[in-house]
């Protein structure tokens, strides 16, 4: 697989939010629901390989130290008893098997694979071997989650293509349209062989009230009339219930104010925040001493142009 930066287009030095973007916005565009080209399949899932790689902290910080590969898997080190082409331990020009069959129990396995081929992987060691079962398939399935399933950080119970049920823990920073891999959940194969794995779309449902930005959400409130004047406290919905805020004196409608830590979960266990923009909703019904201030106001203006 090719570097994962370059995947997704994104220099190595890039910001948390810009791997993000870009993996968004690839996702968007390869994703097969909506791109019914041939190749877009691959194209997604190889951007989401790569995400899972270097969207992820300590997995992006291994990868940077030459510790895993373009595809999360750990690199072969270490083969000094392995000898090579020209010759090996057993002295007679040949590959030293007995070395290679212990090699077998670690990383190794990968390497002497791609050399041998899937004889090596079944348990053969020369040209008589037969070739190993195939890795069984991998399957496809979507979870729809809401904000307060991700807010809670649940375990939700998932149905596979085939009948499987499974539970799953909502990832940190989940963002819609990602594709996480459930590792053995996908087909199986023939007798000894890998199971396939499970790609699992998640899709974020819209929400009545909030609108996700990032790890951040953003709430309109109503601020009635005397409230914006005098200043007071106002509800607010959150994702864990409502809590209460402190208006100012003379709040415009359109004014926005932050609660530290009412959004999202992130990758590094911190939250995103809450955005709540007022809406000044008057009184209903006929108000005649507010009917009578802003008649007075009006004549007022008036009177000074």
């Amino acid at each position: 697989m090719r570097n994962p930066y370059d995947v997704l287009g994104v220099p190595k030095g890039a910001s948390e939010a810009e791997i993000k973007k870009a993996f968004r916005k690839l996702a968007k565009a390869y994703h097969p629901d909506s791109n019914k080209d041939p190749k877009a399949k691959e194209r997604f899932a190889e951007a989401n390989t790569a995400y899972e790689v270097v969207g992820d902290k300590d997995k992006r910080a291994q990868f940077d130290r030459g510790e895993i590969d373009a595809e999360g898997k750990p690199r072969a080190t270490g083969f000094e008893g392995f000898s090579g082409f020209g010759g090996g331990r057993g002295g007679g020009g040949g590959f030293d098997f007995e070395h290679m069959q212990r090699a077998r129990g670690g990383m190794g396995e990968d390497i002497f694979s791609s050399l041998f081929g899937e004889a090596f992987r079944a348990g053969g060691a020369g040209p008589g071997a037969g070739r190993g079962p195939m890795r069984g398939d991998d399957v496809q399935a979507e979870l729809s989650v809401t904000l307060e399933q991700i807010a809670a950080d649940e375990k939700l119970r998932l149905t596979l293509p085939g009948g499987r049920g499974v539970d799953v823990m909502i990832p940190k920073g989940v963002v819609d349209g990602q594709t996480i891999r459930l590792r053995g959940l996908g087909g199986q194969g023939g007798p000894r062989s890998e199971p396939g794995d499970a790609l699992l779309t998640i899709r974020v449902k819209p929400h009545d009230r909030f609108k996700v930005e990032g790890a951040d959400l953003r709430v309109s409130v109503e601020l009635p009339l005397e409230d914006a004047v005098l200043g007071g406290a106002l509800r607010v919905p959150t994702l864990t219930g409502a809590v209460e805020m402190k208006i100012p004196a003379m709040t415009s409608s359109g004014r926005s104010f932050r609660l530290r830590g009412k959004g999202l979960p992130k990758k590094d266990g911190s939250r995103g925040d809450l955005i709540a923009t007022t809406a000044i909703v008057l009184p209903t019904g006929d108000d005649a001493a507010l009917a009578d201030y802003a008649t007075r106001r009006r004549e007022a203006k008036a009177g000074a142009a």
